[in-house]
């Protein structure tokens, strides 16, 4: 990791951020889309530039919420971090219980409001990178993502 975070809550939310990120890239691979090619954000050597766009719509959606309701609840504190020097890393126990909380969240379905009918978040991914398929093929004009629930 190039610049580990020095607190609990950025400790969250960069381990958040990277499951977002390889959950949008394994969606991104399931379609026609080139991941290195981007629209937001510099490509880059070695970085999947499109995952970074696609994964900014979905992390308010997905994991922000995910980590509010943890802290509120505290099912995660503090006290699951193991602070070093200048940096904070999550316990493996924590690690686990934030991984089983992020699949159940990739699995929680929703009523699609074009499809009607239930959707998983994963898919929700998937279908926003066919969006772009669509775009780029002159189908359709390219429609940002819009929260409806």
């Amino acid at each position: 990791m190039k610049r580990p975070p020095d607190n609990f809550i950025n400790s969250l939310i960069s381990f958040g951020n990277s499951l977002v990120y390889t959950s949008v890239l394994s969606e991104i691979y399931r379609t026609q889309l080139d991941p290195t090619v981007s629209f937001l954000h510099e490509p880059g050597f070695r970085r999947y530039s499109l995952a970074l766009d696609i994964a900014e719509i979905f992390k308010p959606i997905i994991l922000d919420r995910m980590l509010f309701t943890m802290i509120n609840k505290n099912e995660l504190t503090e006290k699951d971090a193991e602070k070093e020097l200048n940096h904070c890393y999550l316990k493996p126990k924590a690690r686990m219980k934030f991984l089983r909380k992020y699949d159940e969240r990739l699995k929680k379905t929703i009523k699609h409001k074009t499809l009607n009918r239930h959707v998983s978040y994963r898919r929700l991914i998937r279908l926003e990178c066919y969006k772009v398929v669509k775009h780029i093929l002159g189908e359709d004009n390219y429609t940002g993502f819009k929260m409806w629930w």
